[in-house]
């Protein structure tokens, strides 16, 4: 993957499969410590503490329509690279947290990508979970909850294309003022 946005595609689809109800992204970017974080958090079937150990290995996979799971080790190798690393805290019935930590400065730092195209896809993917973004740089922060654009649209469905379009807008909107000027993606 070229981009940590489809990194965090990849591992939020994950927690739809897993039958989350709540998807929570958070992107953390803290240059006085020269940190990226990025924890995706879903309330899912979890896992066992033995597929935890295993899941980083790319030959480790609950999908039957193929053998190879690739998602997480390249998460994982993704931000290893940048002298970072990748966390997995999960719990059978209650849920998954994934963070990886990259280095911002380091020259092997992939971009992150368009988050807002991410983010929609996610949203049109299963309008029906709550997906949360929070957007942090340096102490300023964007939060974007479909729960509350739900409680404003009086029964549209977010899966609805003018619905969709005006989401994506926002979030671009929420982290270019985040970002206060700073080209970071």
């Amino acid at each position: 993957m070229k981009e940590i946005s489809l990194n965090i595609l990849d591992v939020a689809t994950n927690s739809v499969t897993a039958d989350a109800t709540t998807v929570d992204i958070t992107v953390d970017y803290e240059f006085a410590t020269d940190d990226l974080s990025v924890i995706i958090a879903d309330d899912g079937r979890g896992m066992s503490e033995d597929f935890v150990k295993s899941v980083t290995d790319p030959f480790t996979t609950t999908r039957t329509t193929r053998k190879v799971g690739l998602g997480i080790p390249l998460f994982k190798d993704s931000a290893e690279l940048t002298g970072g690393s990748l966390e997995i805290i999960s719990k059978l019935g209650v849920g998954t947290t994934i963070k990886a930590v990259y280095k911002i400065s380091s020259i092997d730092r992939m971009p992150m990508g368009d988050l807002a195209d991410t983010v929609t896809a996610l949203i049109g993917l299963k309008e029906s979970l709550r997906f949360i973004l929070q957007y942090k740089v340096d102490g300023r922060e964007f939060r974007f909850d479909t729960d509350e654009i739900r409680a404003q649209l009086d029964g549209i469905p977010l899966s609805n294309y003018e619905v969709l379009a005006f989401i994506k807008e926002y979030i671009e909107g929420g982290i270019n003022n985040t970002n206060g000027g700073l080209d970071i993606l």
